[in-house]
């Protein structure tokens, strides 16, 4: 199973960025919405993960956090599994 993974971003946060090359380097594609582009990206994020600051991260529907959250679950074996749909974060 392909992950779905959504990410909103701003174009100059260090954390995005940080979160996005995670993402790569593990050869996983995402969704991309940067909530100064489009107003709506930054209510929906709101809304949906009740956090104002970027990056949020969603891996099938669940949210999994922020850049640092990403990288503890990376760390403790848990980012793989969420990503082939193994288990749930947050």
């Amino acid at each position: 199973m392909k992950p779905e993974v959504l990410i909103y971003t701003t174009s100059w946060c260090p954390f995005c960025r940080r979160a996005k090359a995670l993402l790569k380097e593990k050869g996983v594609a995402f969704t991309e919405l940067d909530i100064e582009a489009d107003p709506a990206h930054r209510k929906a994020m709101i809304e949906s993960s009740g956090r104002s600051t970027v990056p949020q991260i969603f891996i099938n529907e669940t949210h999994v956090g922020g850049s640092d959250d990403l990288v503890a679950l990376d760390a403790d074996g848990s980012l793989d599994k969420l990503l082939a749909g193994q288990t749930t974060a947050n």
